[in-house]
């Protein structure tokens, strides 16, 4: 029984870390905006931005909407559009 239940606990792990990924579209990074120019852009747009990254080929943000919700983004890194979001109060 413990067995089977370790099994089923990271079986859970693994669903929760595939969600967790996003896909961003494979960029030359010459092509890439500027992380400083695109988190100037985030701000300009009412994001508040608590942290900052690239995360394989997506750039990532953590922090909060224009309304004040809490918020983990990731962006293309050419287009900048939101591949992925999870918006939450």
């Amino acid at each position: 029984m413990k067995k089977l239940l370790l099994v089923a606990m990271m079986a859970g792990f693994a669903s929760t870390a595939a969600f967790a990924a996003a896909k961003c579209e494979v960029h030359p990074k010459d092509q890439w905006i500027k992380e400083a120019d695109f988190k100037k852009k985030l701000e300009a747009d009412g994001y508040t931005i608590k942290k900052f990254k690239v995360s394989g080929d997506c750039y990532e943000m953590y922090g909060k909407t224009k309304d004040g919700k809490k918020a983990e983004i990731y962006f293309d890194t050419v287009s900048g559009k939101a591949v992925k979001s999870e918006i939450g109060n």
